[in-house]
């Protein structure tokens, strides 16, 4: 069956009438294998399936949005890109809710870098569709959430963000906003720092790991 994305799947090796699901999606210029390679450290309840960006920028690299230098070398997002994977990761949740028996009212997004910027979108934006968040090494881009966002209902989304202290990527600063923006909306958040770069330190695995298990 086609699907609006190409992914990959390992399915729950504890099957119940319905299954939660965990999302996860690619930072740019990777691809669905990225975060799949630790589909066999979550836990087992869980489909795990990992979402490969729609737009191709060869050899086994795919981005969810453009990401563009102009002549003073500064970068910029195509916003309207982003939106539209944004929608687009919504209908494949619906899909995906269709095609398997996914529980519907347990899904978690689990995001590295751009990844992570577009699980943000896709939560706040949609707040009755996602449980939970994993956003990792990303930031809320406001531009790319829904127009009328704030008015959502929050009370059952919970986030864990983390972020490299070193991150050469994207900025510290950047992350370090993403607490109180999360609390001015009234949304349950962890976050926290590790000592790392643009990545994933395997302490900050297992510190969302236990987060997922105790919620």
């Amino acid at each position: 069956m086609k699907l609006s994305l190409e992914y990959k799947i390992r399915e729950p090796k504890i099957k119940l009438d319905k299954n939660p699901l965990l999302l996860l999606l690619h930072g740019y210029g990777s691809n669905e294998e990225d975060l799949f390679s630790f589909a066999s450290e979550l836990p087992e309840t869980y489909y795990i399936i990992s979402a490969r960006a729609p737009h191709d920028l060869q050899y086994g690299s795919y981005a969810w949005y453009a990401i563009n230098f102009d002549a003073d070398q500064n970068k910029f997002s195509d916003h309207e890109q982003a939106k539209v994977s944004r929608d687009l990761i919504v209908t494949f949740i619906e899909e995906l809710i269709h095609n398997y028996p996914i529980d519907a009212k347990d899904i978690t997004l689990i995001g590295f870098s751009q990844g992570s910027i577009l699980s943000y979108a896709v939560a706040l934006s949609n707040p009755e569709k996602i449980k939970k968040v994993v956003a990792l090494s990303g930031y809320v881009s406001e531009p790319i959430l829904a127009e009328n966002y704030k008015t959502n209902n929050f009370s059952n989304l919970s986030i864990f963000a983390s972020h490299g202290t070193v991150d050469q990527v994207i900025p510290l600063e950047w992350a370090q906003k993403t607490k109180p923006f999360l609390d001015s909306l009234g949304i349950q958040s962890v976050y926290k720092e590790y000592p790392v770069g643009h990545g994933v330190a395997p302490q900050n695995f297992y510190d969302f790991k236990n987060w997922l298990l105790e919620k």
